[in-house]
Parts: structure tokens; C-alpha cells; sequence
């Protein structure tokens, strides 16, 4: 049987694979684990719960909450909000945990459910493999004691997450944004309200896309897996920029004036530079992963800022930013951590924070992404292989060895097994897009061959 945790929590199809019992059974072990590592003690336990808006987000957050008031655990219920807005409730508001309901960018059917520790951090590895095995011998029948009388735990409603959240947004930006006009693409999904509210009182001209949730249509045709419709909206409407987030806005793509994507990559670029010049770039030094486009470490390079690379997902983004005591990390996707404000990923703070650059700036953020050029970039999946070899191939050894020396010092070559399925990525990066599609074709025909 597989690890239930992945690199965020457990996801699955709804009902299927993640069901109500399992949502509740969790949820128990989680208490449990907890308590028994101390973070409990002295004290009546407080856990703060809140779902994006898919409609099985309605049945899970049920099955949550009842898993931890019959645990003995008292529960704040939040409703929706973004994952970012749980990870800072469960630390401002002295929680012990946190617990969100989201499957973040994956379509509708899916949900996921992720803990936070206290402060409002990722739960360890260690924590998570307790819970699934506690998790596990209680559905065997293993029993536990369960609290009776005043030993449940009492749940309320609290309805001040949103405007506690939103003032904490509006209050760490270094600069307003009056002047500007900005559309928001809100995936349908847990930054709907938020966003626009947070930009608005920041003091932008806000547009809408995609802020009316009916609980089916999260992600769908719209945020920042499909960025066609705001590049659409920022040139009809003349705005000096647009935003994208993703179901649960821990993540954030923009888009120029001119209608062109701007990844997280770039947007970390801004930023860096920004931080810098502020003096809060910490040791000058950004954190991001392995798939971050070259044309990123080279402009970082250039600028005399250190760039450390960890693997792929904003996980080990954060670990890294935290044993080195670095500010500013993130991924190409548009996961972007600024630990000075925030524990994870946060979609609508990194929106803010580039649309304050530019505002402080004057200059469009088509000009401020200059600063770096993002080299092509082709990536092709081989599947049916076996993924467990990459590293221990003499005749992919080789060809990648090949492939570098072609490439030279303006590319670049990456292969990863994927973390999920049986297949194995080919990732080129080079001077040209038929140079890249070109080398990348011929690494996966000797993955093909090599691993089939």
C-alpha cells in the first residue's frame, strides 16, 4: 500500500479516493500524533479549518471537524479562503493546527486535504508518516480513548479569518498601488474574494475574472493553468497588469500590459531585485528548483545575486530557505515565498508585491521583466520506462553528456523521473526553440531505448 501523503498533503478524487471516512479518520490520528509529541500540552487544543469552494469541500470540511471535535480538539472554521489565509490564521491566532481542503490547480472532482503544524508550517515528514500509521492501526480496530462531557471539543464559526487575512496582506506592502488598474483572475476558486479585496484596498482599480464560485467550476477554463482569457482581459480593459491564481491561491502567474505571460520565474526576478534595493533580501540570495529556466540563474548571476537550486516542489523550496535563513523562493509554476510575511506559497501577496514594484517603479512590468531572458524551453514525457534507472544508465549517461557539450554554456539538460506516474521528463533548454526541440527528441528516444 502507498504513502496516503504526497509532496501536499493527500489528494485524490472525492468521494473515491479521498473519502469522508478517511477525511474523519485522518483527522483523529492527526490529533492524536499531535498530543502525543507535546503540542498539546498545558492546554484545551485549538485547530483552525478552511476549504476552497469545491462542493465536496462541504462534506470533507464535515468530516474534518467532527474528527477533531471528537478528539478533544476545539475548531475555528474559517470557510473559504486560500490555503495561504489557514497557513496564517493557525499562526496568528496561536493554533495548534490547521487543516485546509483543497486540491489546489487539479480539476473539480479531486480534493486534498493538508495539515499545518503550529505557526502555520508544513507538517514534518516524520508527523505525517505518524499520523498515516496511527491513522492506519485505528482502522484496524486498534481503539483509542475518546474524550465524553466537556473533554469534545466545541466548534465555531469564525468569521473574521477574511478581514484578519486581508489586513494583513494590505499592511506588509511596502508601497500602494493607486493608479493602477489590475485584473484578477481568481480561478473560480479560495482567493474570489479575497483578491480583488485585497488589491482594492491596497488601492487599485480592480477587474474581475473568474470570482464566482459555484462549487463545479474551480479551475475550469480559467486561472493560472489557463491564462488565455485574463491576457484577453488586461488588453480589452487597458490594464497596467493582470494576475492568475490557482484553486487555492498559493500560487500566481501575471501578465503584462501588452498581454504577455509572465511565469514565476520572472515574477521572482522583480521581486529579487526589489527586495534587494529595499535591503530585505536576506544574504542576497533567491532559492528555487532545478526546473527554474536557465535564462533565471543567469540574470541572477548578472546581477550579482546568488541563486540556490533545490529539487522540485515548493516543500523543499521552503526547507532551504529556512536552514539557509534566506526571504525570497519559489518555482517556475508561480508557488512564490516571501518568509518575512508568509509560511507557504501565496498567490495574492506575491500579486500585491509585484504590483507594488511597479508601482514604486513607474515602469511597466513588460520593461521590469527584462531583467532576465528566458532561454526556450521544450519538455517531453516518456512514459511506459523505467523511471528508477535515470540516474544508473551508462547509455543515457552518456547521450546527456552529449547533449551538454553540445549545448554548451547557454543550455542546459535535466532529466527527472516523475514523482507520480511511470514516465520520465526530458527538460532542454537552449539558445533556440528547434536546437531544444531537436537535442530533447533524441534524449527521448535514448530513454525510450535505455529504460523501455
Amino acid at each position: 500500500m502507498g504513502r496516503l501523503f504526497g509532496t501536499d498533503g493527500v489528494r485524490g478524487v472525492a468521494n473515491a479516493d479521498l473519502t469522508a471516512e478517511l477525511a474523519l479518520g485522518l483527522s483523529v490520528a492527526a490529533a492524536h500524533v499531535l498530543a502525543e509529541a507535546g503540542t498539546f500540552e498545558g492546554h484545551r487544543p485549538v485547530a483552525v479549518v478552511g476549504r476552497d469552494p469545491r462542493a465536496s469541500g462541504e462534506f470533507l470540511e464535515a468530516a474534518v471537524v467532527a474528527g477533531l471535535a471528537s478528539a478533544g480538539v476545539d475548531v475555528l472554521r474559517v470557510g473559504v479562503l486560500p490555503t495561504p489565509a489557514v497557513a496564517y490564521l493557525t499562526g496568528s491566532l496561536g493554533a495548534d493546527l490547521g487543516v485546509m481542503l483543497s486540491a489546489s490547480h487539479n480539476p473539480m472532482p479531486d480534493n486534498g486535504i493538508k495539515f499545518f503544524a503550529r505557526g502555520g508550517h508544513k507538517l514534518a515528514d516524520e508527523l505525517e508518516d505518524r499520523i498515516e500509521r496511527t491513522y492506519r492501526a485505528h482502522s484496524s480496530g486498534e481503539p483509542w480513548e475518546r474524550p465524553t462531557g466537556s473533554g469534545v471539543g466545541r466548534v465555531k464559526d469564525y468569521d473574521q479569518g477574511f478581514d484578519n487575512y486581508v489586513a494583513h496582506l494590505v499592511g506588509v506592502l511596502p508601497n500602494r498601488l493607486d493608479g493602477l488598474k489590475i485584473v484578477i483572475d481568481g480561478a473560480h476558486g479560495a482567493a474570489s474574494r479575497v483578491s480583488p479585496e485585497a488589491f482594492a484596498r491596497a488601492g487599485a482599480e480592480v477587474v474581475t475574472i473568474g470570482t464566482e464560485p459555484d462549487g463545479l467550476n474551480i479551475n475550469d477554463d480559467c486561472g493560472s493553468t489557463h491564462i488565455a482569457k485574463l491576457r484577453a482581459a488586461v488588453v480589452e480593459h487597458g490594464a497596467d497588469l493582470g494576475v492568475a491564481h490557482d484553486g487555492d491561491a498559493d500560487r500566481c502567474l501575471a501578465v503584462d500590459h501588452e498581454g504577455n505571460e509572465v511565469d514565476g520565474d520572472q515574477i521572482l526576478a522583480v521581486l529579487a531585485l526589489g527586495m534587494r534595493e529595499a535591503g530585505t533580501l536576506r544574504k542576497n540570495t533567491v532559492v528555487a528548483t532545478v526546473m527554474s529556466n536557465l535564462g533565471f540563474k543567469l540574470a541572477m548571476e548578472r546581477e550579482g545575486l546568488t541563486f540556490v537550486q533545490t529539487a522540485v516542489g515548493d516543500r523543499y523550496v521552503l526547507e532551504e530557505m529556512k536552514a539557509g535563513g534566506f526571504a525570497l523562493g519559489g518555482e517556475q509554476s508561480g508557488h512564490v515565498i516571501a518568509l518575512d510575511h508568509a509560511t507557504t506559497g501565496d498567490g495574492t501577496l506575491t500579486g500585491l508585491m509585484l504590483a507594488a514594484r511597479v508601482a514604486a517603479t513607474g515602469r511597466p512590468l513588460a520593461e521590469l521583466v527584462r531583467v532576465m531572458e528566458r532561454l526556450p524551453q521544450v519538455l517531453v514525457n516518456v512514459p511506459d520506462v523505467d523511471k528508477t534507472r535515470v540516474g544508473t544508465s551508462p547509455e543515457l549517461t552518456t547521450a546527456v553528456a552529449e547533449a551538454e557539450k553540445e549545448l554548451g554554456a547557454t543550455g542546459r539538460v535535466l532529466l527527472r523521473p516523475s514523482g507520480t506516474e511511470p514516465l520520465v521528463r526530458v527538460m532542454v533548454e537552449a539558445a533556440d526553440i528547434e536546437q531544444a526541440g531537436a537535442v530533447a527528441g533524441r534524449l527521448a528516444d535514448v530513454v525510450k531505448s535505455a529504460l523501455g
